[in-house]
């Protein structure tokens, strides 16, 4: 089986390119996730490096996280390594960027939303769909809310709906909507990053997120701990994503 995520640095050194490679649905499943993880702590220390740019191979960013590892006997190990991941992002050093073309729903989103700044197509959806499987979303639950205003947050967390890529500029979850994600993140990066010291552009992505950091860590504890100790203790938690599995209704026990 091939790399689930291509990995390569341009711009002479200074950009570091991170490409989910198993279209159609790029599932980040445990691979996946480790993948990303082991490529972003391994360049971590690039004194060179301005910038990450993570995208996908094919017309969908993400589908998400693998439902099956959601089960009960995986769960926790998924979950656990699934929020390393998303602390390794979300507390980089080094600026991240992230294209999304067509889907990028529940753990992709949860990846895009680590990210500093998104770079969106007129054809993405964004969305956390996990209330629908009778679950939550934990990494969005601590992301969402720091990222665009409560009640956006709310809204996307509550109803499992998907927005299209002008409500995602509209609330503030993407910074840019251009018909090539890809060429806006890279022109914004030659502009913006790659004339910088690299040495400067890590004090500054360090200053604007060391609170939250700390909230994020310690908030995404406690939301994982109620969604293993409580919510996997559900009837309907497991009806939900075994229903998802089975692809039928899913028959709720309210229990």
């Amino acid at each position: 089986m091939t790399a689930p995520v291509k990995t390569w640095i341009e711009r002479d050194g200074k950009l570091l390119r991170l490409r989910l490679d198993r279209p159609k649905a790029n599932i980040l499943d445990a691979a996946m996730n480790a993948a990303l993880e082991n490529a972003l702590t391994q360049h971590a220390g690039d004194a060179g490096l301005r910038a990450v740019l993570i995208d996908a191979s094919g017309a969908h960013f993400s589908f998400g996280a693998s439902i099956e590892e959601h089960l009960p006997a995986q769960c926790a190990a998924m979950l656990e390594g699934f929020h390393r991941l998303v602390l390794t992002i979300f507390s980089s050093e080094i600026p991240v960027l992230v294209a999304v073309r067509g889907q990028c729903l529940g753990g992709g989103l949860e990846v895009a939303s680590a990210g500093h700044l998104l770079f969106a197509a007129p054809d993405a959806k964004f969305g956390q769909p996990e209330i629908v499987l009778g679950v939550i979303a934990p990494a969005a639950s601590c992301l969402l809310p720091e990222r665009i205003a409560p009640a956006s947050a709310d809204d996307l967390l509550l109803s499992g709906r998907a927005i299209d890529a002008e409500e995602a500029w509209r609330i503030g979850l993407a910074h840019d909507v251009s018909g090539d994600p890809e060429a806006a993140a890279l022109a914004w990066f030659d502009r913006h990053l790659a004339p910088k010291s690299a040495k400067a552009l890590r004090f500054a992505t360090r200053a604007a997120r060391c609170d939250a950091v700390d909230r994020i860590a310690a908030k995404l504890k406690r939301v994982e701990k109620i969604y293993l100790d409580e919510l996997m203790a559900t009837s309907d938690a497991v009806e939900g994503l075994t229903a998802f599995i089975e692809k039928r209704p899913a028959r709720w026990k309210d229990a």
